[in-house]
């Protein structure tokens, strides 16, 4: 055995032994309570149908090709460009591989040596990711804490860059986003905020439901979630897709995506704005889900706060949650148990997504055995 492979196996055997070693699952025939799938578009048959036909109006590729600035940029795509940035808003559209790719993109090549990147201490890996390419300074503040935000924004230098999700993935909670965009114009530092969970049950995001677009240094959407099929888009002004263009490395040295992932964007962005139903429904489901759930209050777990489609129980152990998802599978229910380092040690938990095609049945099954485990201990 080399060095190397030494290495690997010391390594895994520690995740082993800490309970925190992860596995590949394949698909499955439990009730869906894990997957970013909210408003059910991943498995529609209508949009899938609208998709095929959008294809079929196409001569085009099995593959693009390659990459954009190659010879990967079809028109289509850049008509699409300008109709996702006026759904959501945006003076300018970029489409990117993934919302990984669009957060290092963005995070590596626009702050500068010298200048700060400020982050909420929850905030997504591919955005620190994406700060550690910067070689900016780089600090976060407390979860959701102005005080420590303005803190941070008093030292800062250069040209600072403040980064925020709008539904944060791992908790599900919303930050206050007026508030932190007025300390944001206080301290000159341009805002980012990637709105990858709450595009769905909030349309087209957050900050434009809020009517604060205008004041939104830059937005990622992704499409791999609520909207069910894949790929990402940086929202902002021409200037800042234009410098994109020249210096995102993960657009430049990647292949496009393929004229199908395109044709799945546009067709679900449509489907996006006549989703009422699925949205209305969605927010009933969640509502039921919050009611049903029953923890004791001298129970030690707890219930994160969020009126998104992630609920979260804290468990505080690796062990904990494995075992607590393990009895949950069993019972017919698909979740997950969302482990340390993933997440900091002490805030181990279950993570449950609720979805528009969730049953009340399911629902009320799914609270009955949950607060049968939490509250028996």
């Amino acid at each position: 055995m080399t060095s190397a492979e030494n290495y690997i196996k010391n390594r895994l055997s520690d995740r082993q032994q800490s309970g925190s070693y992860r596995t590949l699952k394949p698909e499955n025939k439990l009730a869906d309570f894990c997957s970013n799938d909210y408003l059910g578009f991943a498995r529609s048959p209508v949009l899938k149908s609208k998709i095929d036909e959008e294809v079929s109006n196409y001569f085009n590729l099995n593959g693009s090709t390659g990459s954009r600035l190659i010879s990967g940029n079809l028109a289509y795509t850049e008509t699409l460009e300008k109709e996702i940035a006026a759904l959501f808003k945006s003076e300018a559209a970029l489409l990117f591989n993934s919302g990984y790719d669009a957060n290092v993109g963005l995070l590596s090549s626009l702050p500068q040596r010298g200048d700060t990147i400020i982050t909420d201490e929850l905030i997504h890996a591919s955005v620190i990711d994406g700060s550690r390419l910067s070689h900016a300074n780089r600090y976060t503040f407390k979860h959701n804490d102005l005080a420590a935000l303005e803190a941070k924004l008093q030292n800062a230098k250069g040209i600072i860059y403040v980064v925020v999700e709008s539904v944060y993935s791992m908790d599900g909670d919303t930050p206050p986003l007026a508030e932190i965009l007025s300390l944001t114009e206080k301290y000159n530092a341009n805002l980012i905020v990637d709105e990858a969970h709450a595009v769905g049950l909030y349309q087209t995001g957050i900050a434009t439901q809020s009517g604060l677009q205008d004041r939104v240094f830059a937005r990622t959407v992704t499409f791999g979630k609520a909207l069910g099929c894949h790929g990402a888009v940086i929202l902002g002004s021409n200037l800042l897709r234009e410098y994109l263009i020249n210096f995102a490395r993960s657009f430049i040295y990647t292949t496009a995506a393929p004229f199908h992932q395109l044709v799945c964007i546009k067709v679900s962005c449509s489907f996006l704005q006549s989703s009422g139903e699925q949205v209305a429904t969605l927010r009933y489901n969640i509502d039921l889900f919050k009611q049903a759930l029953k923890i004791s209050s001298e129970s030690s777990y707890s219930l994160i706060d969020s009126d998104s489609s992630i609920q979260c129980i804290l468990l505080k152990s690796n062990q904990k949650a494995v075992e607590t998802a393990a009895h949950l599978h069993n019972s017919g229910f698909d979740i997950r148990a969302i482990m340390s380092p993933t997440i900091p040690q002490g805030s181990e938990r279950i993570r449950i997504c609720i979805h528009s095609f969730n049953t009340a049945d399911q629902i009320i099954q799914l609270t009955n055995k949950i607060n049968h485990l939490l509250n028996e201990q």
